[in-house]
């Protein structure tokens, strides 16, 4: 066992709960690797961990935090392929990725894109991949038009840019105006202030009456309703959050009429068979678009492990756009 630095957190409650200790990590073992953490993303998931409210699965750290990782590799287990001390490489996570170091799977690892920061690294692997994997369950293709919730958020911004990279027009909700403003410059189309949570009359302004063809939901709650409001036929709605609450009423006269599928989805909870091929389709699929430049993470801002109360105040304020990230 070797011992390195993380965050924890002491118990459920306010910022002041989380603190720097350290963490006990064994070897790796057959299959496995040891990565050296450079820094971390910040996600809503660890605002709620943090409260007690999303404890982590079987098997990972209950009192670390952390989904996704951006660092070195540093210790090999037997068994280990195409991976080697060294390597720059990033990934998901269920917890514990604010940490010096983890212990992972080497097939959950994904290549840290050619001249990239690690830091920025840090602001792919979550972001981009849920939006990757929700697009595909929505079966989203060129043509459509995609509904984004929490457009500035990380998952937001990425969801912006792959849809865009599918081909789809890209209607992006959120409550500021000058954040939504920003969205532009990663190819969002029309932006739609969700004032009083109300949001469907002017995308159904925005597509001619068309409504949209697939909802990216990272909000829930009442956002549900509003959204059959302004489907097309056949739309595909896909939540990945409930931010605004976890607890909708579904008006079925709409989801019948419309055909609307519905799909629910969370990627911390999976098992590793499922992780893994995740990781490797995204590895195909998506991070050659950061080396041509057509993908970039968008980074509000790094700031050193040390002032991750911070991080939480800024991200609980819902400040950024973009992801927060820490840093070793």
């Amino acid at each position: 066992m070797k011992t390195f630095r993380a965050v924890r957190i002491r118990e459920p409650g306010d910022v002041d709960v989380l603190e720097l200790g350290e963490v006990s990590l064994r070897e790796p073992g057959a299959g496995e690797v040891r990565v050296r953490v450079a820094a971390a993303g910040l996600n809503r998931a660890d605002l709620l961990q943090r409260a007690g409210a999303y404890p982590a699965p079987p098997g990972v750290l209950p009192d670390v935090p952390g989904l996704e990782y951006a660092g070195v590799v540093e210790a090999l287990g037997d068994e280990v392929r195409g991976v080697a001390v060294g390597d720059r490489v990033m990934g998901l996570v269920g917890g514990g990725a604010m940490a010096e170091a983890l212990v992972v799977h080497h097939r959950e690892l994904m290549a840290v894109p050619e001249g990239m920061a690690l830091s920025d690294a840090a602001a792919i692997p979550e972001a981009f991949a849920t939006a990757w994997d929700a697009l595909v369950q929505a079966e989203s293709r060129m043509g459509d038009v995609v509904l984004v919730h929490a457009a500035t958020s990380g998952v937001g911004t990425a969801a912006t840019q792959l849809a865009r990279a599918m081909g789809a027009r890209v209607i992006g909700t959120g409550r500021s105006a000058a954040k939504l403003a920003r969205c532009a410059q990663w190819g969002l189309d029309d932006a739609v202030v969700a004032l009083g949570g109300r949001f469907a009359d002017e995308v159904m302004a925005r597509t001619g009456g068309a409504g949209v063809n697939v909802v990216i939901d990272l909000v829930g709650g009442p956002y549900l309703a509003e959204s059959l409001r302004c489907v097309a036929p056949r739309a595909r709605v896909v939540v990945l959050a409930t931010m605004g609450g976890g607890v909708a009423t579904l008006p079925l006269g709409l989801a019948l009429s419309r055909r609307v599928t519905l799909k629910g989805t969370v990627l911390r909870s999976r098992p590793i068979e499922e992780k893994i091929a995740l990781a490797r389709g995204f590895a195909g699929a998506v991070l050659p678009g950061f080396a041509r430049g057509a993908l970039r993470p968008v980074v509000d801002m790094v700031l050193p492990m040390e002032r991750v109360r911070e991080a939480h105040e800024r991200m609980a304020r819902d400040e950024n756009v973009g992801k927060i990230v820490l840093a070793w």
